[in-house]
């Protein structure tokens, strides 16, 4: 039992107050013997795969004095690195039988209260900002960094990594102006501006200031009328669950559309064979609200109108589109301001022609509603007509005279844009 024991321990070294760096400490216990001549402390460097080793020789005459008794043998000087994972080796020199004692060893970070103060590559700075939002100008002032050192400033987009956003700018370490100015395209919530040190593998602060305001995001929407698809590719990562909705004239309420849901933290979002009708919206909701968009609002594509004309017991429904088009129309009781419940009664109908539907006169003075939807695409909104007014023939009776007949031909007309 030659080696008997081994510490590790991480030693700063500072030069004029404030350069400092970070050494390894080895410190070896043995019994010496007069064959000995000396230990091999090695540092290998579990990240790097580097190496470094040094060897602590003992004087003949000392090992001859000194046999049989304890020794320690301390070395300072391995330089290593914030965070770095060590793999440390003490051996005799000779070596025999193998001899040898190992230990891992992790150094210090940054959180560390001395090396977080001290130490270069952990001064990473403090970023303070203005907007010139007529000039789209960023003006970026720094301070709480090594005052002798360069610093790199810059914009980036916060994705897996911060992806650049133009050219850097450097803050030379003998001005003593200690601020740069960064043009801008758009205000997105992953632009942030990111500051470090011009020493290898410096410590960067990052500055998100914009994170919250995702609004600006939803307005990425285009439609492919040859392919007639929807899409929405967001611009910056953000988790969103989007929906297509059908806004209701009534109180501007969107009502999602049934099976269109998707969750997006960063792909691109697709609906295929979309309506372009006014009313079919997409709805994005995130934890810090939901916002509603709707693509064809604005009259730039074609849109389809439903109309009904009463006469007598028989309802006329028919459809006007620029476009050719197929749909479905439904009889249906409305249970609420959204929801119709089918009674039963289905017509298929094209564009130009229409579909008569017999009404009794209960099914006229209640809540029976008339709705239709495009059946040729995979998302269409259901425009719905309520309130129907029949034409039936009704007699009435003028009092203390025989009844006289009195024929009332009614014929209302109503349609949903």
């Amino acid at each position: 039992m030659v080696m008997k024991s081994m510490k590790i321990s991480t030693v700063m070294k500072c030069v004029q107050g404030s350069q400092c760096s970070l050494h390894l400490s080895v410190k070896g216990t043995l019994s010496l013997d007069e064959n000995i001549r000396g230990l091999e402390i090695c540092s290998l460097s579990l990240d790097t795969q580097q190496s470094q080793c040094t060897n602590v020789r003992f004087a003949r005459k000392k090992s001859k004095m000194l046999n049989g008794k304890k020794v320690q043998v301390q070395f300072n000087c391995f330089e290593v690195n914030v965070a770095q994972h060590i793999y440390v080796t003490m051996k005799t020199v000779p070596n025999y039988c193998e001899v040898k004692l190992s230990q891992e060893y992790y150094v210090e970070d940054c959180r560390n209260n001395d090396v977080g103060k001290y130490i270069p590559a952990c001064l990473g700075g403090k970023l303070d900002y203005n907007i010139d939002w007529a000039r789209k100008v960023i003006s970026v002032n720094v301070s709480n960094f090594l005052q002798d050192q360069d610093y790199y400033v810059r914009l980036c987009h916060k994705w897996f990594t911060c992806e650049d956003v133009g050219a850097f700018a450097v803050i030379k370490g003998k001005e003593s102006l200690k601020s740069v100015s960064l043009k801008y395209s758009q205000l997105l919530p992953c632009l942030c501006i990111e500051g470090w040190l011009a020493i290898p593998d410096a410590r960067r602060t990052q500055l998100c200031p914009f994170e919250n305001d995702t609004k600006v995001l939803w307005d990425d929407i285009v439609y492919n009328p040859a392919t007639q698809t929807l899409a929405w590719k967001p611009a910056c990562p953000v988790f969103v669950t989007v929906n297509l909705c059908r806004l209701m004239k009534s109180n501007n309420h969107c009502e999602d559309i049934q099976n269109t849901s998707k969750n997006s933290p960063e792909k691109q979002v697709k609906y295929s064979r979309v309506d372009t009708h006014p009313r079919l919206c997409m709805k994005f909701t995130t934890k810090l609200g939901s916002w509603v968009k709707c693509p064809f609002a604005h009259g730039r594509f074609p849109a389809w109108k439903m109309r009904t004309a009463a006469v007598a017991e028989q309802v006329q429904v028919f459809f006007t589109s620029r476009t050719r088009a197929q749909f479905l129309v439904l009889v249906c009781n409305r249970t609420q301001l959204a929801s119709c419940e089918s009674v039963g009664m289905r017509h298929s109908v094209s564009v130009g022609d229409s579909v008569s539907i017999t009404m009794s006169r209960e099914m006229c003075e209640s809540t029976i509603c008339i709705q239709g939807w495009r059946t040729d695409v995979d998302y269409s909104v259901p425009l719905q007509i309520c309130d129907i007014h029949c034409g039936f023939h009704r007699q009435t009776y003028s009092d203390g005279s025989p009844a006289k007949a009195m024929i009332h031909r009614m014929k209302s007309v109503h349609s949903l844009p």
